[in-house]
């Protein structure tokens, strides 16, 4: 049954069971050392570049792809504890940078988003041509959503065995209404404290291709999508949008096995980021819902990982 009903991840302790204390505490201020990768910058067809972080071992049996969520990099907290769990298990490591992440802007009028599989594929096309046998994939929140549009929407390579994503939003304009609701509107200042300077950034870079009297003005992401989002990457608005990159649109086309982790208690998601009776048709899909967790945390006790790399390791251990 695609539906897991009981899930392993049990929260100790006030703070864990807390939906924004363990997102904060268990994202933004957990601290972990960033792995040592080898930078590679790869070119794109367009004209412009993805910066790429790997670990290598000394075969190329197993590959672990690293997909980062909104203003995130290959260095976040998530991702570091993820890496190393997964090095020392004997697995190869590709953490990449969503463009204009990792430190550089890129070059292109284009930013990045969560329908965004075309960087996707050149990621996977790079590590298919490196040789790899099995690559594994393992998307967080934005990251996490990408996973699953790409594989609705291409050919997905044999190569690539499995994939696990947490806390994705399934309908992003649920998570839209979501966010505007307090207390969770806090979360989108801290999106706007980088997203901002990119787009007065590319103000510079472009003039007169971007809304300029629109940036200083953002309130919700519904700003963010209608006059930035939407327009820079050829949608009609943001409902267009909301509708073309949810990973809802792309669900009755997922073939490799997916694990899907949304917590209940997920500050970022809305209802329909659980559509658990859906679920229940898919044979490669599996849909679990652990009772805490919040977003992209899932923090365990006397732990330096998280539960996330922990069960992802799990699963991926049938393929």
């Amino acid at each position: 049954m695609p539906i897991i009903e009981k899930s392993t991840y049990k929260a100790e302790g006030f703070w864990r069971k807390n939906a924004h204390l363990s997102t904060i505490l268990g994202t933004r201020y957990k601290k972990y050392p960033v792995p040592n990768y080898t930078r590679e910058k790869i070119k794109t067809d367009d004209g412009d570049f993805l910066n790429l972080d790997w670990r290598f071992q000394s075969d190329k049996k197993k590959l672990v792809i690293l997909f980062h969520g909104l203003e995130g990099d290959s260095k976040r907290t998530y991702l570091n504890t993820c890496s190393d769990y997964f090095y020392d298990k004997g697995f190869n490591i590709l953490a990449w940078n969503h463009r204009s992440c990792g430190g550089e802007m890129n070059q292109t009028l284009r930013l990045y988003h969560h329908g965004v599989t075309d960087d996707a594929n050149r990621v996977i096309e790079k590590a298919i041509t490196e040789g790899f046998e099995n690559i594994y994939l393992i998307g967080y929140s934005m990251g996490g959503a990408i996973v699953v549009n790409y594989m609705g929407q291409y050919t997905v390579p044999a190569a690539i065995k499995a994939a696990c994503v947490f806390s994705i939003p399934i309908s992003l304009k649920s998570c839209s209404e979501t966010l505007k609701v307090f207390p969770n509107t806090v979360y989108l200042n801290n999106f706007k404290k980088t997203l901002v300077p990119k787009f007065e950034e590319k103000a510079k870079q472009f003039p007169g291709k971007l809304n300029e009297a629109m940036i200083s003005k953002i309130k919700s992401f519904d700003e963010i999508d209608e006059y930035f989002t939407a327009p820079l990457h050829g949608y009609e608005s943001k409902e267009d949008y909301y509708h073309k990159a949810s990973p809802s649109t792309f669900l009755d086309h997922v073939k490799i096995p997916t694990l899907i982790v949304n917590a209940a208690n997920d500050p970022f998601l809305g209802a329909e980021c659980y559509p658990k009776d859906r679920f229940k048709q898919y044979p490669h899909i599996f849909f679990e819902v652990p009772k805490h967790g919040g977003h992209c945390a899932f923090p365990l006790r006397n732990e330096s990982n998280s539960w996330c790399e922990i069960r992802a390791f799990e699963f991926f251990n049938d393929y």
